[in-house]
Formats: structure tokens, sequence, C-alpha cells
């Protein structure tokens, strides 16, 4: 009987204190995990990265913990749907133009190695650039004209035998390596300023057109120079035909109006690509958005466009809206955009609030896959350039011998290219007054969300995502990216 009694004893026992025991146990589980009860599921937090002149932030990640929950308010809302889907993003970036890479490649070692971890990792303070322009032979911020053909006066070479990267070998070539070391998915695009000037009308770097006669040469040049960085370790994945081919005043620069460029591509450029079984993109265009009857004309020609993978644009004439028009009028074919600078000495409130506007979000949401300033690096003195180049264009960095400074160029692209990673995808994401944004899905499925707010104070807005919203504000001219 008392054996029966103490069992009886044991279990009462047990039924008392093990629910206490249990839930201590898990208590400590969660603790030991990190993970509770009351926390958001995974991908419900946050990350909020700041640029705020009137605050004086620059590319920060705030520390005010974010979350989305179901609380209503009374606030301006940014709907994100990830169903509606447009582009697959190529990258941000800037052109690393010669003068770029000799200033880079001048840096002392440690100094470049430090600054090129930065400027293409994603790691850390990285900012992750995965997308950079570079000119085929020089371009108006080389400190000298050249190509890659140059000879002697009265001399040709259609079969391109003296073809020779040259130049490029001393500083820009070293520096691509580097950065492929650094960022090896990164892609190049190649853009001309000027042929060989025993190609040219005028015989000259500046002005003049393609001879007719020396269009199969030209296209053999291009065929060369993909070979010969290929050879380099050096992939280049697509060309622009012609740097601003409506624009012939520039030192280098070369007149081509649309007519030729559709004759240049589909009678000679075309045909030796797929000669050569070359997949590097040809791209047109590569000017301002005020003239968007020249891609679309060449791409009305089928025998020209069967070649073109799309066309490029710049800002400094017209409206980026002009290139919806494009992508309606040949929606099979891609949008770029390649260049847009600021000038110097900068002014980071306005250069910041018009970029963002115009070319993170604008030419995102008109189709655009990549969203490239001019340029990466000048000196304290705008330099180096040709005579007769750009003597205003500020670099996104300023070197001034062993010194970084950070230039608003920087802050622009910073926003997107470290967290919009190349094959992302531009999400829906509705327009609120005064709150210009745009959205997208990246590759491993992060939400990002850019928002510039172009009112005249302080707004506190909400971002809603699946039916529950997340509350912020953004001081006036800030720029916001928002990442969950």
């Amino acid at each position: 009987m008392k054996h029966l009694e103490n069992n009886l004893l044991r279990k009462w026992v047990l039924i008392l204190i093990l629910p206490a025991f249990l839930s201590c146990k898990k208590e400590n589980t969660d603790k030991s995990t990190g993970s509770s009860k009351t926390e958001k599921p995974a991908g419900e937090k946050v990350t909020f990265w700041l640029t705020d002149p009137v605050a004086s932030v620059l590319f920060q990640q705030q520390t005010t913990e974010l979350a989305f929950g179901a609380a209503e308010n009374q606030h301006p809302t940014i709907d994100i749907d990830t169903t509606a889907t447009f582009q697959t993003m190529d990258g941000f970036g800037y052109t690393l133009t010669g003068g770029s890479a000799m200033l880079i490649h001048k840096m002392a070692p440690a100094s470049r190695a430090a600054l090129l971890k930065e400027l293409f990792s994603t790691e850390g303070s990285g900012i992750g650039v995965s997308y950079l322009r570079i000119s085929i032979g020089a371009s108006d911020l080389s400190d000298h004209v050249f190509s890659y053909n140059d000879l002697p006066a009265g001399q040709t070479d259609p079969e391109m035998t003296r073809f020779d990267l040259g130049p490029d070998r001393e500083h820009l070539i070293p520096v691509l390596k580097e950065i492929l070391a650094i960022n090896p998915g990164i892609k190049f695009m190649g853009s001309p300023w000027s042929p060989p000037t025993w190609m040219k009308t005028n015989n000259s770097s500046v002005g003049g057109s393609l001879k007719p006669e020396f269009y199969d040469a030209y296209a053999k040049y291009f065929v060369k120079y993909i070979q010969a960085m290929a050879a380099e370790g050096i992939r280049i994945d697509a060309i622009t035909v012609q740097n601003e081919p409506l624009h012939p005043g520039n030192n280098p620069s070369l007149l081509m109006p649309a007519t030729e460029q559709a004759q240049f591509i589909k009678q000679s450029l075309g045909p030796a690509f797929k000669e050569a079984s070359l997949d590097t993109k040809i791209i047109i265009y590569d000017h301002n958005a005020d003239r968007i009857d020249y891609p679309i004309s060449i791409l009305n020609d089928p025998e020209a466009k069967k070649y073109i993978d799309g066309s490029a644009f710049h800002l400094y004439g017209g409206t980026i809206d002009a290139l919806e028009h494009v992508h309606k009028a040949h929606p099979d074919k891609n949008l770029y955009f390649t260049e847009q600078w600021v000038g110097a000495p900068g002014n980071l409130a306005g250069d910041l609030a018009w970029h963002t506007k115009n070319l993170t979000i604008g030419a995102t949401r008109n189709w655009c896959k990549t969203v490239l300033e001019w340029n990466l690096a000048a000196d304290q003195n705008q330099d180096p350039h040709t005579e007769g180049g750009c003597t205003q264009c500020l670099g996104a960095i300023t070197i001034n011998g062993g010194g970084v400074i950070r230039n608003p160029a920087y802050y622009i692209i910073a926003h997107a290219s470290k967290f919009v990673r190349p094959d992302a995808v531009r999400i829906g994401s509705s327009m609120t007054a005064a709150l210009p944004n745009v959205a997208f899905k990246a590759p491993k499925g992060d939400k990002v969300l850019i928002v510039l707010n172009e009112s005249p104070a302080s707004k506190t807005f909400n971002i809603r995502y699946k039916g529950n919203i997340v509350t912020t504000t953004l001081n006036q001219g800030a720029v916001g990216t928002y990442v969950w």
C-alpha cells in the first residue's frame, strides 16, 4: 500500500512541475538561438541606408530598428508588388576613363587595393560597383588622344595588321585585372570616341565622318579589340558603336548620323561579329534622350536590327521618360543608361536629388538595365583630359596624391550598386507625391526600395508589403535605400 502511495505521489509531482520545466527549457532554447515568440518572421525587419545632406549623413546604415507590422496610419504609402516584374538589371557603376585608370594605377599599392576593394566589393564598406564603361581608344578624359592603329600620314591598314592595345597596357588593363580579382563577375562596356584618323573624312581626331570604304576595316578594329582584351582575360560584354554620334565637337569625336550607323552595322559590324563568333552585344546611339528618333529609325531597319541588342542613352538633352517610347517601339530590345556627368565643384544636395530622381529611379523605371555615372576619378584640377576635352567633369572620387575624396556621384551610385546586384529584377512600386522611388527583387530574394524625398520638408511615409507596413521618415532632399 505504501509503495502504491509513493507511485501516486511521484505522478502528482510530475504533473505539477513538468509544464514549468518544459516552459523553462523552451525559454532557454529560444534565448540560445536568438529567437522568441514575439519576434517578426525572418525577412520582416528592414535595413535602412541613408544619405541626408541636411544632416550631413553620407551613405550610412541607420541603427533605428524598422520592422513590418499590421498597424495602420494616415501617412502616404508606397506599395510594393513583387508580382509586377520588368527588366533584369546588369548593374550600376561608372565610366572608367583612361585618366581615371591612370590616377588609380599611380596610387601606392596598398592605397589602390583598399580603394578598389571599397568600390568593387560588397563586403564591409564596399559599394559593389558591378558595371563599368571603358573607352575604345582615347576618350576626352584620357591624358592624350590615341587609337589602337595610329599610322603616319598617308598610310592605311585595312586588315588591322598593326592593331595594338598600346597605351591601355600601361594603366587601364592592369587596373581592370585588379578589379576582376575582386569581382570576377563585373561587366565591361566598350565605347569609341573616334576611329583611327586615317579612316575619317577629315583625318582628324575631332569630328569628321567614317569613310564608307573603311566600314569593313573599322568592323575588324572592333573585332580585334574584343579579341585582344579577351587575350588579357578581360571579357567585353557589350560595345556601343559610337559615343555621342551627334556631337562631333569633342576631342576625340565622330559625326555618325543614324543612316550611317545603320549601314555600318548591317553591312560590316554585324557580319564581322557573326563571322568571328563574338557574343559581345552591339548597342546603338549612346547619346541624349532628345533624339529618340535616332535609335528607333535604326531598329526599324530589320537588316540592322537583327544584330542589335539595344540602345544607350545620356541625359544632357531631353527627358528620361522619352525612353519609354523607345521601349514601346521595340520592346524586344534592351535599354541602357551609360553616361551623365556631375559638374565641378559639385553640390551634394542638388546633384543627389537630380541624379537619383532622373537616373537611379527615372532610368530604371523607363527600362534601363544599367545606370552609369561619368566618370570614376579625376584629380583636384579635374585632370587629366585631352586638349579640348571636358575641363569641369567631377569624378565620383577625387584622387589627390594618396588621398581620396568621395563626391556626389559616389553616393548616388552606392545607394543602388551595393544592393541591386546583377540579375536583380525591377518590381512594382507605387508612385507617391514628392516620393519618387523604384523597387527591385535581388537575386537572393531581398527586396530593395530606393526613395527620394523631393518635398520642401521632412516627410513620414509607409512602405507596404504583403499587407503589412513599416513607417519611416526622410528629411528634405534625403535618399533612403530600404532592404528586407
